[in-house]
């Protein structure tokens, strides 16, 4: 049987409703990388927006599964076997529980990209006639629309322009104001009778903008269309409940959330993915096959196809129950409140812009800014050799990045584990880049 899992330091029934700074001090000792040093100074990591660090329960979820239980998952008839797939169900339900889903709506895929592409090849061969005619509510072509907007990750821009590409269907933007939130009148414009997939992302990985998710549901479904959600940076950060959203599919990444890299969720409404047709093909997700045809399993199996990810779900699953155990609500009051604090300081600095929603604006805990006569890079460098780990580029946004007439902005993300203390490090260091540079006034 699994270990029983290291849960946080703190016992959350002991807290108060919110995540105070004691209490962060406190569940960093279950995080051994931020007790490390760079360049003899004690690391600040600001990046979890990119990539998330792993608790002590999540390290030895995956390390007590392959070190006692590993095998392949849905195909042996020994005991190990059995344990193991007993193992890797039980984190597919964890998960599902944890965003509002049914375990069979649940996709295990290596990540949120690949999830993302599993819904746009998997129209694209609804499009050519596979699939059947359960199938055939997907299928697009030239006259039909799909709708993206100016804010999004390339994970869910560039499969969209090759879905359209080889369906002949037209990609259709919506843009965005100078502040980063979506046009409201280009939604209800945009979005229309020809409309059959809106992509969206619910917040914004270089902005912070949290979008609105329920509007865009509506206008979608009302003309027919389905929604895709890409929640990579709202699942590991806040409350979410996919069924609630309205939306039809979402993705999700593992890493971001504490968990393995890996791994990702494609999660979609059951009767969709039953008909969706599947793109990875071969053993384990097959019912029947002959020499000329194969007939595939329903959901979420369809979509497995070969060896799973079993240690990297299992870890995953041991993420979500550590994120549960603090409580999401938590997460979120906690990143809110550093993001205000990043916004204010930043913002008090001379030469410095922040690109996204001001204070006081439902923002996800993330700050991407500009220095006014130094490249990102340089600024990123300045920060490492202080130790301060944070994002340099154009974080997979280049037409974001684009129409704010930027070719790279400096992110620093939050997450649970954050301090006050880090971010008032981080804002010391970067008052004083302009200077180092000799570009201050």
């Amino acid at each position: 049987m699994p270990i029983r899992e290291r849960g946080p330091v703190t016992s959350p029934a002991s807290t108060s409703a919110t995540l105070g700074d004691a209490e962060v001090r406190a569940l960093r000792a279950d995080f051994p990388i931020l007790a490390e040093h760079v360049g003899g100074h004690p690391l600040v990591y600001l990046d979890s927006g990119a990539t998330a660090q792993q608790p002590l329960a999540v390290l030895d979820a995956v390390d007590d599964f392959v070190r006692h239980r590993n095998a392949a998952v849905h195909r042996g008839a020994h005991t190990l076997a059995a344990e193991a797939t007993e193992e890797f169900e039980d984190a597919r339900a964890t998960v599902a529980a944890f965003v509002g889903a049914r375990p069979e709506e649940i996709v295990w895929t290596t990540n949120a990209t690949e999830a993302i592409n599993i819904v746009a090849y998997g129209v694209s061969n609804a499009s050519v006639g596979r699939g059947g005619a359960e199938a055939r509510r997907f299928a697009i072509g030239p006259g039909d629309e799909i709708v993206a907007t100016e804010l999004e990750h390339h994970a869910n821009l560039i499969p969209w322009q090759e879905l359209a590409a080889r369906t002949g269907a037209s990609l259709r933007i919506v843009h965005l104001e100078d502040d980063g939130t979506l046009r409201e009148d280009e939604l209800a414009s945009v979005i229309g009778e020809r409309t059959r997939i809106v992509a969206v992302a619910h917040v914004s990985n270089v902005l912070g903008t949290v979008t609105p998710v329920e509007r865009i549901v509506a206008l979608a479904h009302a003309v027919g269309a389905l929604v895709v959600l890409d929640a990579c940076q709202s699942v590991p950060h806040r409350p979410v409940d996919v069924a609630a959203l309205g939306v039809d599919f979402a993705a999700f990444s593992g890493h971001k959330m504490l968990g393995p890299t890996g791994v990702g969720v494609l999660w979609g409404r059951r009767e969709l993915l039953d008909a969706l047709p599947p793109v990875l093909t071969g053993g384990s997700m097959i019912t029947t096959v002959s020499l000329e045809s194969a007939e595939y399993l329903p959901a979420p199996q369809r979509f497995e196809a070969g060896t799973q990810k079993v240690a990297q779900a299992i870890g995953l699953a041991a993420a979500v129950r550590y994120l549960e155990a603090i409580g999401m609500e938590r997460v979120r009051e906690h990143e809110e409140r550093l993001a205000r604090r990043l916004l204010e300081g930043v913002s008090a600095l001379p030469g410095m812009t922040v690109l996204g929603p001001p204070a006081g604006v439902d923002r996800g805990g993330l700050v991407s800014l500009v220095v006014d006569g130094v490249h990102a890079h340089d600024v990123g460098q300045y920060l490492d050799e202080a130790g301060i780990a944070v994002r340099v580029g154009h974080h997979c946004a280049q037409p974001l990045h684009r129409r704010f007439g930027v070719t790279a902005t400096v992110r620093a993300s939050t997450y649970l584990y954050t301090t006050e203390e880090e971010v008032d490090a981080f804002l010391d260091r970067l008052a004083s880049v302009r200077s180092f540079f000799r570009v201050a006034r």
